[in-house]
């Protein structure tokens, strides 16, 4: 009897343990995460609100600070479009992941963080703007632009539909999209890693209607430096091609209209400045143009007016005005856009079980130094806005201090997951600053480097070492020069102080630290020397 009773308990408790089991599992996996990736491209940290204030307002953005922690030292590895978003998505610098460059396709051979996290279970969704490949690995749903996309009626390559045309603006289209998956098709009992990718604000910056018919009405403060003559910097600053002015385009990025820069004797400001003007134009609806003549037209108008009295100083400025209302036009736009999705987190109450990221693919000039565009190892192009909630984990309206980089946000999503990040992962979790465990934290300097040279905006390559205090940069091939910003004293980084004496100690240190880093991160000058033969055989370089 008792040996049957027994039998009847191992039975029993198998099969109830066969069945309970899963049921755990499920709560198990029902209570990790939810992981909201929102970036944009070429998004400015003095163009957010919670940054800087002086340019425009950015409430939805702003309301993840608000409720979460803001970066004040975030950072890129390589900024430009392509090659930071290889570094996001393996958590491996460019010269690990092969992806240095805009021209050099992404080595389809990389494990990426979505394809862990499809593997772990979770539901993986991209929607926006991806800039390289048309498959990308490891998601359940995705609907990418093509390239860089447009701002009107783009197309978009689907998972399943193929090639689509959508009618409408782009950030409010990539929103849909978005919203659409969330409330319609993601499975409501697994955790989601949702990648919403807007183009906005890459150039050409066209705004939509409601928004550049406000912003075109503005002005805007001009930055210290949008006169610099880069007095006492090194030879790159001087022959870079970024001048608001000289390089801009003036239809295509001014929106002068080409009769207009015919009849005013206004040369096309590059080869492909009436295509970039026409391209985005012509895919306009007859309405979308009508309304968009109605404004733009007269700004034309007005500048004809002038123009013939304006000197360069004017002109520079003019100019500046213009890519500021654009620019910031378009933000509008995502602001408007970010608020909508946080917006339905609250409402499904999804929100606190999610964490939510806002960042760009890297930082951009506003006419700092007078310049537009990115590349250089320079505060505006190397820093990058990075917000973080996580209701419950992480208090409202914490600012972090810390040297944190776009290669450290792979293993923080797999870590707050509890997912274990590969050992060849290059960066370093953010759980210990998000959790308030800063002492954990021991990173004192970052990596830098730059490869798309001689190319679009001509900046050299180079390589750096940036700590709090300091910024060591070295710019190779054509020239052999080296830079040193007193990163307090002088935030514009206005002087190059590696040839004072009394920077002697710096300098050595951080030349050895710099050699330290690259060792850590397994880059030389080898690799320098390989990657570089490599893109000048290439039928790549040059070609803009």
């Amino acid at each position: 009897m008792k040996f049957t009773n027994l039998l009847i308990f191992l039975f029993t408790g198998t099969f109830f343990s066969c069945v309970v089991q899963p049921q755990q599992q499920a709560k198990e996996t029902a209570k990790r995460p939810n992981i909201l990736f929102i970036m944009s491209d070429d998004h400015a940290y003095q163009a957010i609100s919670a940054y800087d204030k002086t340019l425009t307002s950015t409430p939805n953005i702003d309301r993840i600070a608000d409720e979460g922690m803001k970066f004040n030292n975030a950072c890129v590895t390589n900024s430009i479009c392509s090659p930071s978003r290889a570094v996001i998505l393996t958590g491996k610098h460019s010269h690990i992941n092969g992806k240095t460059d805009n021209h050099f396709p992404f080595n389809k051979d990389n494990v990426t963080f979505p394809q862990i996290f499809q593997e772990a279970g979770y539901q993986t969704a991209m929607f926006g703007k991806l800039h390289f490949g048309n498959n990308p690995k490891g998601f359940d749903q995705f609907k990418i632009l093509i390239g860089q996309g447009h701002y009107y009626n783009p197309t978009f390559i689907t998972k399943e539909e193929g090639k689509k045309d959508y009618k409408g603006y782009v950030t409010d289209i990539v929103t849909d999209m978005t919203l659409d998956w969330l409330d319609k098709e993601r499975d409501k009992e697994k955790p989601f890693m949702l990648m919403y990718l807007h183009k906005a604000p890459h150039r050409e910056w066209l705004p939509d209607e409601k928004h550049y018919k406000e912003f075109t009405t503005k002005t805007f403060k001009e930055p210290e430096t949008l006169f610099d003559d880069y007095a006492g910097r090194a030879t790159a600053a001087h022959t870079a091609e970024m001048n608001i002015l000289k390089h801009m385009n003036w239809a295509g990025d001014s929106k002068l209209y080409p009769a207009t820069m015919e009849a005013l004797g206004i040369k096309e400001g590059s080869h492909w400045d009436y295509e970039a003007f026409n391209k985005e134009r012509d895919r306009m609806t007859n309405e979308q143009r009508e309304a968009w003549d109605k404004v733009y037209k007269p700004v034309n108008e007005d500048f004809a007016k002038k123009f013939a009295s304006m000197n360069e100083k004017e002109l520079m400025q003019w100019r500046y005005q213009r890519y500021m209302q654009d620019y910031l036009g378009t933000i509008a736009s995502v602001d408007d856009n970010v608020g909508r999705v946080l917006d339905y987190l609250d409402e499904n109450k999804l929100a606190d079980n999610t964490l939510v990221v806002y960042t760009s693919d890297q930082g951009f000039y506003l006419g700092e130094h007078g310049w537009f565009d990115k590349r250089f190892a320079y505060n505006e192009s190397f820093k990058t806005p990075l917000l973080i909630r996580w209701p419950n984990k992480i208090k409202g309206g914490m600012t972090n201090e810390e040297m944190v980089q776009n290669l450290d946000f792979a293993q923080t999503f797999l870590a707050a997951a509890g997912i274990e990040a590969p050992s060849d992962m290059q960066g370093e979790s953010l759980m210990p600053l998000l959790t308030g465990n800063d002492a954990e934290w021991d990173r004192e300097a970052v990596y830098y480097h730059y490869y798309e040279y001689p190319s679009i905006h001509m900046v050299k390559r180079h390589y750096a070492i940036i700590t709090k205090e300091y910024k060591l940069i070295h710019y190779y091939y054509d020239v052999d020069e080296w830079e040193l910003f007193d990163r307090k004293k002088d935030p514009h980084e206005m002087k190059n102080v590696y040839n004072d004496p009394e920077y002697k100690e710096v300098v050595a240190k951080m030349k050895k630290d710099l050699a330290d880093l690259r060792v850590k991160y397994k880059d030389n000058s080898e690799i320098d020397q390989r990657l570089l033969k490599m893109y000048l055989e290439s039928k790549y370089a040059n070609n803009g």
